[in-house]
């Protein structure tokens, strides 16, 4: 009975002694998305010094935050002319006269990253500029990288202009050699001559072209370049989506 005992109070004591409570680490959660302020989009700066302004982000875990400001000349981001790590929520950048921009900022604690903002772009004024190109064409649908299950699709694009007053045409190229749109080749692609291209009535910056019939198990590439009329133009990106 004493035996039992003994080996009954080791046990308790073997437990006792054993690791303290588990200390457990608070999930760091990234800090909330911004909103871009200044400049505004479709905006014309009149001073090459731009202010940039955007919205505070708050952190959910009590870390500092700093934000990460991207300023590009196209709105992919491929050409990328600055990247600025700020902790307040404003700052002024000197550019270039007579360019496109596109900027996005997200916010960091260091540890995790909040999404981008929405894009923004702006043109700043240059010496004796009389037209101003096009920005970028934006992709609508069918969204980059898409599967669409219909026989059938709309291509839909969003463009502005500076100059309110210009009216604006588009070449389209679209077929299944990435390689041809991207050169702007003619060889391999779907004759658009017959198809119509409309202005959305709530939206007049968001066009589209008229249904497109398209066939079954296929990769899709196409292409917008925006002429202004009086001289501009600019050209999108390639952009594709694949049919199921």
């Amino acid at each position: 009975m004493k035996k039992l005992l003994y080996i009954s109070v080791l046990t308790l004591f073997l437990c006792s002694c054993g690791g303290g409570d588990e200390v457990l680490i608070p999930e760091n959660i990234p800090p909330t998305s911004t909103s871009l302020l200044e400049p505004t989009n479709n905006s014309l700066c009149i001073d090459n010094l731009v202010q940039f302004k955007w919205s505070e982000s708050t952190d959910p875990n009590g870390d500092n935050i700093t934000y990460e400001v991207q300023i590009s000349k196209d709105n992919t981001f491929t050409q990328i002319v600055n990247t600025l790590k700020e902790v307040s929520t404003t700052v002024s950048v000197p550019l270039e006269k007579g360019t496109s921009y596109y900027w996005r900022v997200r916010s960091t604690d260091n540890i995790n990253e909040s999404n981008y903002s929405s894009i923004f772009n702006f043109y700043t004024e240059g010496e004796g500029i009389t037209n101003y190109i096009p920005f970028s064409p934006e992709l609508v649908s069918p969204e980059l990288n898409d599967v669409v299950q219909q026989s059938t699709t709309i291509l839909k694009w969003k463009s502005s202009d500076l100059d309110t007053g210009d009216t604006l045409s588009f070449d389209i190229y679209f077929g299944m050699v990435e390689s041809n749109i991207k050169d702007e080749k003619q060889e391999n692609l779907l004759d658009l001559s017959t198809y119509t291209i409309t202005q959305d009535t709530s939206d007049s910056s968001i066009y589209s072209l008229s249904e497109i019939s398209i066939p079954s198990s296929s990769n899709f590439y196409w292409k917008v370049i925006v002429n202004d009329g009086n001289g501009g133009q600019t050209k999108g990106q390639v952009w594709n989506f694949k049919t199921n």
